[in-house]
């Protein structure tokens, strides 16, 4: 007992101090469970965590990602995006793996460790996309929506392979494999029947009875009792624990307590999918990493380059513009966590060897190293991919206008809600303007809606220096995300101050920063809301539309006061107003 605490304190304490490490580095934890398991396992020097003993528990950290996966995506949200699973999503992860099987198997390979490899390979990491992105500023480009869309949408197209591997590994010869193929598809669909007309049935009824109880402690063992019964179900069927987890979450994504059996969840998710990292981890053979790492780098370059190839033309395909479809492919190319979900199951249920299990694992590892500085420079990669299409037309990502000097042109940066409505009221008055988005198919969109739109990204100094923004008369930032926002405020600050600048700031942190950095105004979101309705509700109860103004201003002078040094012309208009 005293051996097992002693070993279960050593196991938080390094995870602690390893997240804690990666967290403040920006790296993603996934990739610090992982190291915790290299340094706690069999094959390295100092003290061990007994794999045996941890390994059934770690699994469960499959089962309630599943679970959480399943919870996001009901049956009508699946039917409402049908053409996204359907199309490039599924696409992606069939062809990835049909191009990593065909070439493996003519490498002498056999069928059912190649088809393995090839479900592995097509998964990609939506926590490292996601991270990354974000640090970039870039999780609201178009290449960045579509990239993290796909990779989520990974975790559901691969859900076959969760029948499929294990049935492959079962198998007793090929003349058998049609016949387990079969027979576990029939016992998949029977068990979908019996989740959803139970889960119909019973599961509303069920939460709606415990929450009457408004105990969370009772919430929680009803989430764990049919998140593991359904896995049970599903198993005693033959199949994996994690469908049924998967299908129980489906359910439940159904109804009113979805996000809330999310919220109770998500603990014991975290842990327990740290626990299984861990236990991925612990499988690394860093001595015969020596022997391997060869064969390891080759499976991650065909990994990579396969999946930057075949996202790069189908996105292409779509109409997507070419730098836009290849920033998504150099997206893509990084392995995936699930791929080591699938890879554990191959090796449980002896659909794969040990040692080519190993080198499956270290060549998804350094995917994900290498990828990681494939999506740092995914911007001019992408650009070098797209020049090699040199018979390619031009399309709106090529067009770079230029301003004229005899009109007094104003910038939008960013057709959104808040760019469609300002381009709308100064093609109103007449007032000439230039919208710039870096999403394709907004541009379509705006020129569809009849407004100037183009391709651009105002916070890019080499851009703005090709069209000549010196010679706007306004700039209207109207992005909603802050970094990229104060990344162009403080472009024209620097190279513009000529030009006045106003940015659209979602709150008043954000707008102090916004005003530091050079912008003449920027108006919180949340603050100019809250006045927008307080203001309403003083003119319904028969407060004067002169008073209401004197009160609006006030507030935000008193709020922006302290921080803007107004203008003369500015502080003028003021004075009139008060």
């Amino acid at each position: 007992m005293m051996e097992a605490l002693s070993e279960i304190l050593l196991l938080l304490g390094v995870a602690v101090a390893v997240v804690v490490l990666f967290q403040r580095l920006h790296i993603p934890t996934s990739l610090g469970y992982l190291l915790v398991g290299v340094l706690l396992g069999p094959h390295t020097m100092g003290p061990t965590v007994n794999v045996a003993e941890y390994g059934p528990l770690a699994e469960f950290g499959v089962v309630f990602l599943l679970f959480t996966i399943g919870l996001n995506y009901s049956l009508p949200q699946l039917h409402a995006l049908r053409h996204q699973v359907l199309g490039l999503g599924t696409a992606q992860v069939a062809l990835t793996t049909a191009m990593v099987f065909l070439i493996l198997w003519l490498a002498g390979l056999q069928a059912i460790a190649a088809f393995v490899i090839g479900a592995v390979f097509a998964q990609s990491s939506s926590t490292i996309i996601g991270s990354q992105l974000a640090e970039q500023g870039e999780e609201n480009s178009h290449h960045g929506r579509l990239g993290l869309a796909m990779s989520v949408f990974q975790d559901v197209t691969a859900v076959p392979f969760l029948i499929v591997i294990p049935a492959l590994g079962l198998a007793a010869s090929a003349d058998s494999l049609a016949a387990d193929l079969g027979w576990a598809l029939a016992k998949a669909v029977a068990a979908f029947a019996i989740v959803f007309f139970v889960g119909r049935w019973l599961l509303r009824p069920l939460f709606h009875l415990v929450t009457t109880q408004r105990s969370p402690e009772v919430l929680t063992l009803a989430v764990l009792l049919v998140a593991l019964l359904a896995a049970w179900a599903t198993s005693s069927l033959g199949l994996s624990l994690a469908f049924g987890a998967f299908l129980a979450g489906m359910m439940l994504g159904e109804t009113e307590f979805r996000h809330q059996v999310e919220s109770s969840v998500r603990p014991f998710r975290d842990v327990l999918l740290g626990l299984f990292f861990v236990g991925i981890g612990m499988l690394i053979d860093l001595q015969a990493l020596t022997n391997i790492w060869h064969w390891a780098l080759l499976g991650a370059g065909l990994l990579m380059l396969s999946k930057i190839l075949i996202v790069g033309v189908m996105v292409r395909r779509s109409g997507i513009d070419s730098v836009t479809a290849w920033r998504t492919g150099l997206l893509l190319a990084v392995g995936g966590e699930f791929g080591f979900a699938l890879l554990a199951i191959a090796i449980n249920s002896s659909a794969i060897e040990t040692q080519l299990g190993q080198i499956t694992l270290a060549a998804v590892l350094f995917s994900m190293i290498l990828g990681a500085v494939l999506i740092r420079f995914n911007l001019p990669i992408g650009q070098a991919l797209a020049r090699l299409h040199t018979k390619e037309p031009q399309d709106a990502a090529a067009e770079t206008p230029v301003l004229d000097p005899s009109e007094q042109t104003v910038l939008i940066g960013g057709y959104g809600r808040v760019g469609y409505t300002i381009a709308a009221l100064l093609q109103a008055r007449g007032i000439p303007y230039l919208a710039f988005d870096t999403d394709s198919r907004r541009v379509m969109q705006g020129r569809i809606d009849g407004h100037r739109v183009l391709y651009g990204d105002i916070s890019d100094p080499e851009f703005l220096s090709a069209i000549h923004a010196e010679r706007a008369s306004l700039v209207v930032i109207t992005v909603d995300h802050s970094p990229s926002t104060l990344r162009a405020v403080s472009v024209f600050g620097h190279s513009y101050p000529q030009v006045p600048v106003i940015a659209r700031a979602r709150d008043l942190e954000s707008s102090k920063r916004l005003i530091e950095a050079g912008a003449a105004q920027a108006y919180p979101e949340t603050i100019e809301s809250s006045l927008r309705l307080g203001a309403t509700a003083l003119q319904m109860l028969n407060v004067p539309e002169d008073d209401v103004n004197l009160i609006v201003q006030s507030v935000r002078d008193w709020d922006y006061g302290p921080i803007i040094e107004p203008e003369a012309g500015n502080g003028a208009e003021v004075e009139k107003i008060r």
